[in-house]
């Protein structure tokens, strides 16, 4: 039977084992339920135990916590065998973990600019190179989701030349890894998101008056007209993470409700 008689059936990952770092934050909820909900086994990693197992908690289905972070060589080859000895192999990754340090250039310690770097870049690169180790190792291939942002490729005057650099450099890898992966079945993907709900945007959501002058003059440049939902990311995930993005590989996939696309 042609996947076109049931086309759904591209978007079963039913059964498929999938780590996913950061899963204590905004992002690594989203994937944790969505994957989880859809039928994966998924394997939980991040520094915040109280808050992983919140998202845990939220999960439908199997799921296995690890505390830690993929700071290291060590680390990211610990979280993917803890992964192997808890559901047998590993089809997915995801990285969602990282983080954003706001700060003028002139204002901005070097140290500062090399953490946000090494979070966002050194760390998701060493966790591709462990979940690529073992995809090789099994021999079926795989699928590796990145964070990306809309600041990989757009610039930000409120001090954002750490972030961006780290997510320009995120395009980069991905592209890269696209190419490299493909002859072995694994394709590398990145979602790219604009400001979507989460504990750190929460404030731009309320009904303020300097939330609100904040907002629409972010939103004179989102098409769709609004800020984004934890909603919007699950889908972009669970096509990057299924058979349906089998032949897409090095992407970055805009969830940005237009934003830069003008």
């Amino acid at each position: 039977m042609s996947a076109l008689d049931n086309p759904l059936s591209m978007f079963d990952v039913g059964g498929k084992v999938a780590l996913i770092t950061g899963a204590s934050g905004a992002f690594g909820a989203v994937a944790a339920r969505c994957l989880s909900g859809a039928g994966c086994k998924v394997a939980l990693a991040a520094g915040n135990a109280e808050a992983m197992a919140e998202t845990a908690a939220a999960c439908t289905g199997d799921t296995h916590q690890m505390v830690g972070r993929p700071d290291s060589e060590a680390a990211c080859a610990e979280l993917v065998a803890k992964t192997v000895d808890a559901f047998g192999a590993l089809d997915i990754l995801v990285v969602a973990s990282g983080m954003n340090r706001v700060a003028k250039i002139d204002e901005m310690a070097p140290d500062t600019f090399e953490s946000v770097m090494d979070a966002n870049v050194t760390q998701s690169w060493l966790m591709a190179r462990a979940a690529t180790k073992q995809m090789k190792a099994q021999g079926r291939g795989g699928k590796i989701v990145l964070m990306s942002s809309a600041r990989g490729l757009l610039g930000h005057p409120a001090g954002y030349t750490a972030y961006c650099a780290s997510k320009a450099a995120i395009d980069g890898i991905t592209k890269a890894l696209g190419c490299e992966l493909g002859a072995f079945g694994v394709t590398v993907n990145a979602i790219a998101p604009t400001v979507f709900r989460s504990p750190l945007t929460a404030w731009m959501f309320e009904e303020t008056e300097a939330a609100t002058d904040v907002r629409n003059g972010f939103l004179a440049r989102v098409p769709k007209g609004r800020l984004g939902e934890p909603e919007d990311l699950a889908g972009p995930l669970l096509f990057l993470a299924s058979k349906a993005s089998d032949f897409y590989t090095g992407h970055i996939l805009y969830a940005d409700g237009g934003y830069t696309a003008g």
